[in-house]
């Protein structure tokens, strides 16, 4: 089953955050629902995979200016079939940057489920994003993509200076706890 491996996934995720056990429950019931879960026009929702991209300080995060969302994010996108999330995450991380990228454990950092709004043809749909801690090799630099207005490297502390998406909120108050010495 193509979809075993991201159950494994959340699963492993699930022992990590037990209190977000309601959130990982929709996951899961999605994924075992939805065989097509993985392809962009599956209009009951698809998975995407997205990349908390940090610096090699570990104390900056590279957020993107999403150009058809008008709202500073983490680097990401769709699976466009693809059954590996992190394999989705390190692709989209690169092309969205132009750095190269290395999940820093290969365990799933965060998950989570939001409403992308009707835009001309497409309905409105749910991403279940799932979301790997990435690093760079080769520098920082990096290279705005045609998807994106801006990138910028934002301090962990100082995330609520660009965004209140509460997601990714929650993943920096999640580094910042982890990361602690």
């Amino acid at each position: 089953m193509h979809r075993s491996k991201l159950l494994e996934m959340l699963e492993d995720y699930a022992e990590r955050y037990p209190a977000e056990a309601n959130t990982i429950e929709r996951f899961v019931d999605f994924v075992n629902a939805n065989e097509r879960c993985f392809q962009r026009d599956c209009w009951a929702g698809h998975v995407t995979g997205s990349g908390w991209l940090v610096n090699a300080n570990r104390d900056h995060v590279l957020l993107t200016h999403h150009k058809k969302l008008g709202r500073w994010l983490q680097v990401g996108g769709h699976s466009d079939g693809v059954a590996d999330p992190l394999a989705v995450a390190i692709k989209e991380a690169e092309e969205e940057s132009g750095l190269a990228v290395f999940p820093l454990d290969g365990t799933v950092f965060d998950i989570d489920i939001h409403e992308i709004p009707a835009r001309k043809s497409l309905p409105a749909h749910f991403h279940f994003d799932v979301r790997f801690a990435l690093g760079t090799s080769g520098g920082d630099a990096f290279q705005v993509s045609d998807e994106s207005n801006d990138l910028a490297w934002v301090p962990v502390e100082r995330m609520d200076d660009y965004t209140d998406e509460e997601s990714v909120l929650r993943m920096a108050r999640k580094w910042l706890a982890e990361e602690a010495p």
